[in-house]
């Protein structure tokens, strides 16, 4: 489910919903505020997000440390 494959699509794969994540996170700020901001950007036609989904990508980018969290979602400095 990391990945996209035959039976399931990019905008469904943890690595898809991660990188909407971090195109939305361009300032600080808590998760409900992230969840309302992918919500938005995904329009009509992307097949649908739940919020369990969604914080299992969050998750996916934590272990990754990609982000950080302490009370709100920071992305972390690139190399």
């Amino acid at each position: 489910v990391i990945l996209p494959g035959k039976h399931l699509s990019h905008d469904r794969a943890l690595l898809g919903v991660g990188a909407e994540i971090l195109a939305r996170l361009d300032e600080d700020c808590t998760v409900s505020e992230l969840w309302e901001r992918v919500l938005a950007s995904r329009g009509p036609v992307a097949t649908p997000l739940s919020f369990d989904w969604f914080i299992l990508a969050l998750t996916f980018l934590y272990s990754i440390a990609a982000v950080e969290y302490d009370g709100i979602v920071v992305r972390t400095a690139q190399p």
